[in-house]
């Protein structure tokens, strides 16, 4: 059944005074909860799967919340209740399409509530296939977010990746995507702010220490430089690297210094296929090459739509590896003059590329 309009639109009010909203829609608020002093007495709910069983504790923050007793948890896919598809129709109010664009296979949905008072917290757990779950993760928190922005989500420490903002915190891990979802009407948008704090990194803790741990961060994303690189900030496309067709996958991290930057990382098995990649971007109109630096080297100018801002790229092969320096899109603000001091010239792009080819 899908959630009440009135309250998501209530909920949605109160967290975007603290937070910008990301890429695609995430799942939508749970239900407000009835909740009594006494409804994790008996240990709190359980859940029935068999496959999404051992992820979730019964109980969680030394008993302050705990699975519904009266809950029933939704499944979608393989060996589940219902098909994939039906996350359209009952799960989500949009960005099912963004779902299955990076390959889902199956999503579970549980609902914790609190031992007391009226919080309770939707729990979106969603396996993907290949790469599908870090590009959801990374798409949720940079799709359309500076990484930068103080009110951007900020990262928390658990096993696999994580990241935490007002009502709202993300994890990723092996195949698995997981979004949480803080709610509680009678709270204000600060109480909720310090509510969520309290509970959602805890939970996102014990559901990430038991998921498994393989497939890896994909190795374009691990290959962007550590230095300088703003937390959060990487963007992994799974195909179509730079929103380039044919240019196959890779990573873009957000990197601040003397001005703001970005890399963008695509890491092949061999020299041959990385040599595409190049090809692919040569072959963009008024692509220029550069001499001197990497295997080879290209200038490439993007415009990811027509109303936004044109990107330089300077992009370089080492090997089976390819580097490239771009301007940051989020800086290029105002006047001519000031997106202008805001981009690094050619020369700037080149030396720190050579830099980092070392």
């Amino acid at each position: 059944m899908k959630r009440s309009l009135l309250f998501l639109g209530v909920w949605m009010l109160a967290a975007c005074k603290e937070e910008p909203r990301s890429q695609g829609t995430p799942p939508p608020a749970p239900p407000p909860a009835t909740s009594s002093a006494a409804q994790c007495a008996g240990g709190g709910g359980q859940v029935k799967d068999a496959i999404a069983a051992p992820f979730f504790p019964r109980t969680v923050a030394s008993g302050s919340y705990c699975l519904d007793p009266q809950g029933d948890e939704k499944t979608y896919g393989e060996k589940a209740k219902l098909v994939i598809d039906q996350l359209c129709t009952t799960a989500l109010d949009g960005g099912c399409e963004e779902y299955k664009k990076f390959g889902v296979t199956r999503s579970v949905i549980v609902h914790y509530v609190a031992a007391a008072g009226t919080g309770s917290v939707e729990v979106f757990l969603s396996e993907f296939a290949g790469d599908g779950a870090f590009a959801i993760y990374t798409t949720r928190l940079t799709g359309e977010v500076d990484p930068a922005d103080e009110h951007a989500p900020r990262p928390m420490k658990l096993s696999g990746l994580g990241a935490t903002g007002t009502g709202k915190a993300y994890a990723q891990r092996g195949p698995y995507f997981l979004e949480l979802t803080y709610s509680n009407d009678q709270e204000t948008p600060d109480q909720m702010k310090k509510s969520s704090d309290a509970i959602l990194p805890a939970l996102a803790a014990e559901i990430s220490a038991k998921l498994p741990d393989k497939p890896e961060t994909p190795a374009s994303a691990k290959a962007l430089p550590e230095a300088e690189h703003i937390p959060n900030g990487t963007l992994y496309y799974p195909k179509d690297l730079l929103g380039v067709t044919g240019a196959g996958p890779g990573a873009v991290g957000y990197y601040r210094g003397a001005k703001r930057y970005r890399l963008v990382s695509a890491v092949r098995e061999t020299a041959d296929q990385a040599k595409d990649v190049m090809h692919t971007l040569r072959g963009k109109p008024g692509a220029l090459p550069v001499a001197n630096l990497g295997d080879e080297a290209v200038l490439v100018v993007l415009q990811p739509s027509p109303e936004r801002a044109k990107i330089e790229w300077v992009v370089a092969r080492k090997g089976a590896s390819v580097l490239g320096v771009g301007d940051e899109e989020f800086a290029l603000q105002g006047d001519a003059k000031a997106q202008a001091e805001a981009r690094l010239s050619k020369d700037e792009k080149v030396a720190k590329l050579r830099g980092l080819l070392k």
